[in-house]
């Protein structure tokens, strides 16, 4: 084993990576497993959760499929739960679920808004949560929420999309200290 894989190897960690049956968090629980990993896939399509798992053990990662909902606190709890129970202690939480719809302000749908608003900001703390009073009790863990240059700056139609990810920049800072 070089020292680079020494320094930055995960062998015997557990990671769980939000929204990663797809794009980003696919790319980042790939990431993760080729460091040494065990990830946990999690998205709400339990197939597609299931093909982004089987991708990363036919590269020679370990990979288990969990689908739950992160947008709701109970079925985090039980997933959380369950993967503490069947797969042992999350060391590692990346969130990364999360989602745009892009309109006006003044033509923004109140539904779009609230599945935004609870998609990309409830969800950080629902798992964040769960996953941390596991962590605490343990002094070990590594919490990684998933911000956007949209925490910093705005573009037209996107002002939704910017006050989430501005608030979980906030709430990451909280979380923190």
């Amino acid at each position: 084993m070089s020292f680079v894989e020494k320094l930055f190897g995960l062998d015997g960690r557990i990671a769980l990576v939000t929204g990663s049956s797809g794009g980003i968090g696919r790319a980042i629980a790939g990431g993760l497993a080729k460091a040494g990993a065990h990830v946990v896939v999690n998205g709400r399509d339990a197939s597609r959760a299931e093909a982004a798992a089987q991708a990363i053990r036919a590269a020679g990662g370990k990979a288990t499929a969990l689908a739950f909902d992160v947008t709701d606190s109970a079925a985090v709890r039980a997933g959380v739960d369950k993967i503490e129970a069947e797969i042992g202690p999350i060391d590692i939480l990346v969130n990364n679920a999360g989602m745009t719809i892009r309109n006006s302000l003044e033509n923004y749908a109140d539904d779009d808004w609230r599945r935004v608003m609870t998609l990309n900001l409830d969800s950080v703390y629902f798992v964040g949560q769960a996953v941390a009073r596991k962590m605490l009790p343990r002094n070990y863990g590594r919490i990684i929420n998933i911000c956007s240059i949209m925490s910093e700056l705005a573009r037209p139609g996107t002002a939704p999309y910017a006050a989430t990810k501005g608030a979980v920049k906030m709430l990451t800072k909280g979380m923190a200290i």
